[in-house]
């Protein structure tokens, strides 16, 4: 082999070096960028799941700290209109022009009013008359002056509750002559008829229910209230006068239930509640507090150990209609027959996307922006007072475009949203939930939302922190019970110290027919005053 191929050979072998030099560092190049896309998508990920606990601690701040409305600065939507112009972008198909308001025109009849508040008539009246002192009657030209009327000035004052004792005499009557056959008349049936020193009267009981379940007043500061009026009751006993009252006031609460389940349309919602229970790692046990609504001043209360969705379908197990309740999967099984109607609530919808707010703030304000147009046809339905037949109709006209465009428009955002957003959750929950929440259209005695149950169980929410927790799962069964009561009459305006001090003493009485208890119930009584 001569000199030159040698060299060719030589070169030939370094550069087979070389090659295998590159390959080998294309290879660890390659699994580099491996590694870097690698790493670059748990960083993305990271990065989504920071901005996922982020959105939650801030609701979760919100919740414990800021305000509870979900009202929305009108400027906020302006906003989002201008933004959306300045791109270039064409709005929803539900919205024309920049609103004013998030929400149309509120009634008249909730205008704030200032000015000095009006004092009721029937408000018993003092008159304490002021008369100039003598020496300022007699007049420089020697007359006297006479009284030409009067200038009256009104000052609300208050006297703090009184206790008082009533007192059932017998009085006796005996033969003068052979001094035997004494007779005695039997005594008035009591409300709690109890071998005890002291026995409580209607009101009493009355205001002990209203003053806890009504006014959120645990039973140690009533205990502190009523030692104040000079009257020293134990907690203890407040606390078996509750139950005694609750158990004879159980058969109307059982009546209202089954008012509510005689309803077409019944709406539900559920809160929690602590339990005593001492072989509990926490000394209480968490419980829950459910309300079923029908007409106005038929909610019924009823407490279950756990959430599980058999306990709404053991009590509606006869029920057949429309249910209008959040999305909780417990309740799917309530439809699958058919006999249960589900209907959703456009509330719940709209503070999925309130929640979504911070993060996707264009698309929020218009979602919200399209329900609170929903909410503005039912106010014009309200304050025309349109019936069930002409509500619908006017549904029909003007909620129906809205709905549709508004869930068209959810369908155009699905593929254009990061899959773990907050408003990819709205959006998703919305379009789960669609058939159900333009279930409204089919009948004009359907609501848009679920307040009102959520308006009842705030008595329970706002009682909870102040007496914290039931002293057994019978006491939460009681005070589910005390609850249906109150509520229901504040439903219908009624005043629950009136109505509870008159049935209490009805229901008291072994000669009150059983089939007349429906009259006992707060709508058959606000019927009877009627």
């Amino acid at each position: 082999m001569t000199d030159f191929e040698a060299q060719i050979a030589e070169l030939r072998r370094a550069l087979a070096d070389k090659d295998a030099k590159l390959a080998a560092t294309q290879a660890k190049l390659s699994a580099q960028e491996a590694v870097a896309a690698r790493l670059g998508k748990d960083a993305e990920e990271k990065a989504a799941k920071i901005r996922e606990l982020q959105h939650r601690l801030d609701l979760l701040a919100r919740q414990l700290f800021g305000r509870k409305a979900e009202r929305v600065d009108p400027n906020q939507l302006k906003l989002a209109f201008d933004q959306v112009s300045e791109e270039g972008e064409a709005p929803p198909p539900f919205v024309h022009e920049a609103p004013d308001e998030e929400s149309g025109p509120r009634s008249k009849s909730k205008r704030k009013r200032n000015g000095r508040l009006k004092l009721p008539e029937d408000l018993p009246r003092e008159r304490h008359e002021i008369h100039p002192p003598r020496e300022d009657l007699a007049c420089p030209c020697g007359a006297e002056r006479r009284k030409i009327g009067e200038e009256v000035t009104q000052l609300l004052d208050y006297q703090p509750a009184s206790f008082k004792v009533v007192e059932h005499v017998r009085v006796k009557y005996a033969c003068a002559a052979c001094q035997e056959g004494v007779v005695c008349p039997d005594l008035p049936a009591l409300p709690i008829d109890k071998k005890r020193p002291s026995r409580p009267g209607a009101g009493l009981l009355a205001e002990l229910i209203v003053s806890k379940y009504g006014d959120h007043l645990p039973l140690n500061r009533l205990e502190g209230v009523f030692e104040r009026h000079g009257v020293r009751i134990a907690k203890s006993t407040l606390s078996d006068w509750i139950r005694d009252v609750a158990l004879l006031l159980e058969p109307i609460a059982r009546e209202v239930a089954s008012q509510v389940l005689a309803c077409d349309v019944v709406q539900t919602d559920e809160t929690g509640v602590r339990v005593r229970d001492p072989t509990f790692k926490r000394s209480t046990r968490p419980g829950r507090i459910w309300v079923y609504g029908g007409l106005p001043g038929q909610a019924y209360f009823a407490y279950t150990p756990t959430k599980e969705g058999k306990h709404p379908a053991r009590f509606l197990s006869d029920y057949s209609g429309y249910l209008q309740a959040d999305a909780y999967s417990g309740f799917d099984r309530l439809y699958a027959d058919g006999s249960i109607v589900e209907v959703a609530c456009w509330a719940h919808t709209r503070r999925k996307f309130f929640e979504a707010k911070d993060t996707a703030p264009v698309e929020s304000a218009w979602a919200m922006h399209a329900i609170s147009r929903l909410f503005e046809v039912e106010r014009e339905a309200t304050e025309h007072e349109l019936d069930v037949e002409e509500r619908g109709a006017l549904r029909e006209e003007k909620s129906r475009p809205i709905a549709e465009s508004f869930f068209e428009w959810l369908e155009s955002l699905r593929d254009t949203m990061l899959p773990r957003s907050p408003l990819a959750k709205a959006v998703g929950y919305a379009l789960n939930q669609r058939k159900a929440l333009l279930r409204f259209l089919e009948d004009g005695r359907l609501k848009l939302d679920n307040n009102r149950a959520e308006r009842s169980l705030r008595q329970v929410a706002v009682g909870r922190k102040n007496w914290l927790f039931a002293g057994n799962a019978k006491g939460a069964r009681r005070a589910a019970v005390l609850y249906t009561l109150v509520v229901s009459c504040k439903e219908l305006g009624l005043n629950p110290f009136d109505y509870l001090r008159d049935v209490i003493v009805k229901a008291g009485d072994p000669d009150f027919p059983a089939s007349r208890i429906a009259e006992l119930t707060p709508i058959g009584w606000a019927r009877s005053k009627a």
